[in-house]
């Protein structure tokens, strides 16, 4: 890795887990009903909006209760979003005169946005109309993100209260999360962007002379619209739905190098944050940051295999006779509007033929290192964006991201749910210590018995059930077959990543897949709603069991959970579940893939 590399992603990482450390306790004030600057200039608003849908702010809602909740507002938005879709040609701010989506693509799109994971199987300039875009897809960018956070706060509440039934109230939650935390930063960032050259409109098309004359044709349509709007909220909800087909790699949506480092930074910056109001809110900040510390020591590794594997290139290259070095070399990218760089040939003594990296499927605008980072990054975060074609990595750098999916999306994760993912491995992590020692295990003073162990084992195994098993499935059925372009250990890798995607609520693709079409549209729409709720529902049912025991005592005994050796338990807990249930597969996919390319036989 070269010394570039290290330094942007240590500033990365510093402006990630910076942000954390302030954002961190103004999350905390929100949830906890504490007056704050925001609290007092959106308040009014708030409680006019408790007023007009009959909602109690008081009222604290048992864990079935709030459960059912969740479930009623998300089927609701899948209706509404299924629904905007297939009457889409009758509506208004349909500039561009789009048909109604298919039968099995709206369902398949509005199971994808309700439940955070934006698995995106069509081109969204030639799909959605403005509305659709905005009223439908939009709104489920904030409002699924917001429902990910009151989940994870209803946890927390389970962990600190003491006898209660209550775990607060979903809508208050809801409200709140979306109001003065989701607003207010896409409402900025959003602005960051559009000076930067994100397109924000409503404009039909826009037309561009060619060239170069092409028979019959005198002008290229290229699709405007309210770019930057969704693309700030697709960052921050980690969401990561595009407004074009190519998501951020297109030049509308990711325009600049600083463009780039705003979307990618956004990525990451509320699931870290997430984190430290976690500490505040339990009474040990310790807590959080001993979480977000396991989380960056997983996701750091892995994104050095991705960044170094990219760098390092691709042998094949060298057995074909081509130069990756043989190219001009970007010596400084001005952080501008236009973000053109600025470049110089090949000198003539360039280095060896791989020492120039891999470019297939990248932007130079970006380049290796941080379309690598980035693809860790959204693969880590539940966020499935991309600046780059991730089909297009080396097989050892598209393990990586593969690899950050299967550990079940809790490694930084989506917004409130990586956090709940995480402390369910905790759950586990504590048990697992309890069993060594032979004591009751305990975690912030709360007994872990068989019900929230129970409890723990469905989230964990669900995701895993839901990747192979249809994985295994498409690999045998003619018509999924029929739409792989790939044959082999790639083509196998291309189903494997969909499914690792759809099966952690992800939404990224290694695009080699052809996978708009009633098999992938269904099966894929199931898989991301049974993962989503099949995790929530049992979160909620170890937050409801918690809320009602007792604060046990510190004791000689008890495991302190904020220590560098607990860390490191949680990391061996959450690698080698993910170790043992996905190798195997990962072998027939990119680990093959790997061996052919270096010439293994």
């Amino acid at each position: 890795m070269t010394s570039n590399a290290v330094l942007q992603i240590t500033l990365y990482f510093a402006a990630v887990l910076g942000f954390a450390a302030l954002f961190g306790p103004y999350m905390a004030r929100i949830y906890e009903g504490k007056g704050d600057v925001m609290k007092r200039l959106l308040g009014p608003l708030e409680r006019a909006i408790y007023r007009l849908c009959g909602v109690n702010p008081d009222e604290s809602m048992s864990w079935k209760t709030y459960a059912a909740a969740v479930l009623l507002f998300n089927l609701l938005g899948l209706l509404a979003v299924y629904t905007l879709q297939r009457l889409q040609s009758f509506l208004p701010l349909n500039l561009t005169h789009m048909t109604a989506v298919s039968a099995d693509s709206a369902f398949n799109t509005a199971a994808s946005f309700a439940t955070n994971t934006n698995w995106q199987g069509y081109g969204g300039e030639t799909t959605m109309s403005y509305l659709t875009q905005m009223l439908a897809l939009g709104v489920q960018n904030f409002v699924s993100a917001a429902t990910g956070m009151a989940v994870l706060v209803a946890l927390i509440r389970g962990l600190r209260q003491r006898e209660s039934e209550g775990l607060g109230s979903f809508w208050v939650d809801m409200v709140r999360g979306t109001l003065h935390i989701l607003l207010p930063l896409s409402s900025v960032l959003a602005l960051a962007l559009i000076s930067q050259g994100v397109v924000q409109n409503f404009r039909p098309s826009v037309k561009a002379a060619w060239l170069e004359p092409v028979p019959g044709v005198s002008e290229q349509p290229i699709a405007v619209g309210p770019v930057a709007s969704q693309v700030a909220i697709k960052q921050l909800g980690t969401n990561g739905g595009g407004y074009y087909n190519v998501n951020s790699a297109h030049p509308f949506e990711n325009p600049t190098p600083f463009s780039n480092f705003l979307e990618m930074w956004s990525i990451l910056a509320l699931a870290a944050a997430c984190c430290v109001m976690f500490g505040i809110m339990v009474g040990d900040l310790r807590q959080g940051w001993a979480i977000l510390a396991a989380m960056t020591a997983i996701l750091l590794p892995l994104v050095w295999v991705c960044v170094a594997a990219e760098q390092k290139g691709n042998p094949a290259f060298a057995v074909a006779g081509v130069d990756q070095a043989a190219h001009p070399r970007v010596v400084f990218t001005p952080l501008t509007r236009t973000g053109q760089p600025i470049v110089e040939p090949p000198a003539p003594d360039a280095a060896p033929a791989t020492s120039g990296g891999n470019m297939e499927g990248k932007e130079v605008r970006f380049g290796i290192t941080d379309s690598a980072l980035w693809a860790a990054a959204t693969t880590a975060a539940s966020n499935g964006s991309v600046n780059a074609m991730h089909d297009s990595f080396t097989p050892i750098g598209g393990l990586a991201p593969i690899f950050l999916m299967q550990l079940g999306e809790v490694v930084y994760g989506g917004v409130g749910s990586g956090l709940y993912g995480m402390l369910i491995f905790v759950i586990v992590a504590v048990f697992v210590a309890g069993l060594m020692v032979g004591r009751t295990p305990e975690y912030l003073g709360k007994k872990i018995e068989a019900f929230e162990m129970k409890m723990a084992s469905v989230a964990v195994l669900v995701p895993p059930f839901l990747v192979l098993l249809p994985t295994a499935w498409a690999v045998v059925s003619a018509t999924a077959k029929a739409s792989m372009a790939n044959p082999g250990a790639h083509g196998f890798s291309e189903v494997l990543y969909a499914f690792s995607s759809m099966g952690n609520n992800n939404g990224s693709a290694f695009a080699g897949l052809s996978a708009n079409i009633p098999f992938y549209n269904i099966v894929g729409g199931v898989v991301m709603m049974m993962s989503r709720y099949w995790i929530i529902v049992p979160t909620l049912a170890i937050a409801g069991s918690l809320a009602r025991k007792k604060i046990v005592p510190a004791g000689e005994g008890t495991l302190p959970t904020h220590t560098p050796l607990f860390v490191c338990l949680i990391v061996s807990v959450v690698l080698i579940v993910g170790a043992l249930t996905f190798v195997p597969a990962l072998a027939l996919g990119p680990i093959v893939e790997h061996l052919q390319m270096a010439g293994v036989s």
